[in-house]
């Protein structure tokens, strides 16, 4: 009798809504890099400029905010050079966006899938957020590069200490915008309408946080409106660690931490909810 014989399946009851299935998770990871890849290789695929639209769209981004935010509206930047204090927010704005929409239709996107064969349902909107770091990853070079140009050219930005916080910076982003995915996607399965409403919302709640402006040049009386968002310490804090300009405090990073925290774990308890029997809803 060999040893596959032998093997023998344990039956558990039903989990927590808390479970995040972490070792089973694990166990699919060769599945999670395959829809990673899956989901770079379709997006690209047949475009003459492939990966270059990483490129492409930020560059396009920042020429307009510069010409509309910068020249025309005349918002301040603090000094710093337009295109270089743009793009920084830019470029974390689209992976915190690119987060939350694309997981928000995780459910009705591989309704098929999911009715079909059993693997942790985390695992796509894991896959989401580990692609979207690609895209990320991508238009960071493109940052370093604006800022080797801005640095040749004489314009005073420093990198600063707090640089060291970009990889927790990036943990925040991709969190908050996994929990507020998980959210949204779990609501869809029943109500359809808030797809939409993301479709059109999330572009507009970019003009809550400090991309196209410092929080030192937020009116007064909305300052404390954008400060609520948890998005506006982390978008600072990039531009401090990075430019060396920035209005920054422990307090809002805080703030900004324990916000993505309670997001996540109602994120996590919906989704475990919804995932039951969203079959049936879908």
């Amino acid at each position: 009798m060999t040893h596959e014989s032998n093997k023998r399946w344990t039956i558990k009851p039903s989990s927590t809504l808390l479970d995040l299935k972490i070792s089973e998770t694990i166990e699919y990871r060769d599945l999670l890099w395959l829809l990673v890849r899956r989901d770079f290789v379709s997006f690209y695929k047949q475009t003459i400029l492939g990966p270059v639209w990483f490129f492409i769209q930020p560059i396009f981004t920042i020429l307009i905010y510069t010409l509309i935010f910068g020249s025309v509206a005349g918002i301040s930047t603090d000094g710093m050079p337009k295109p270089l204090f743009y793009l920084a927010g830019v470029v974390t704005w689209n992976y915190f966006s690119d987060c939350l929409i694309k997981t928000s239709t995780v459910f009705r996107d591989n309704a098929t899938i999911f009715g079909k064969v059993y693997f942790p349902r985390l695992i796509m909107p894991l896959s989401i957020i580990f692609s979207n770091m690609v895209r990320f990853g991508v238009q960071m070079i493109l940052f370093f590069l604006l800022m080797a140009f801005y640095f040749l050219k004489g314009d005073h930005f420093h990198i600063t200490s707090y640089v060291l916080l970009f990889p927790f910076l990036v943990i925040l982003m991709a969190l908050l915008g996994l929990g507020l995915g998980m959210i949204v996607s779990a609501l869809t399965t029943k109500y359809r309408d808030l797809a939409f409403l993301i479709t059109f919302g999330v572009p507009l709640l970019m003009y809550t946080t400090t991309v196209v402006y410092p929080l030192s040049a937020a009116p007064g009386k909305f300052k404390w409106l954008i400060e609520l968002n948890p998005l506006t310490a982390i978008i600072e804090y990039f531009r401090y660690g990075f430019l060396g300009n920035g209005t920054v405090s422990w307090l809002s990073l805080a703030y900004s931490f324990m916000v993505t925290v309670v997001v996540l774990l109602f994120g996590v308890i919906i989704f475990n909810k919804v995932e039951k029997n969203f079959v049936d809803t879908v």
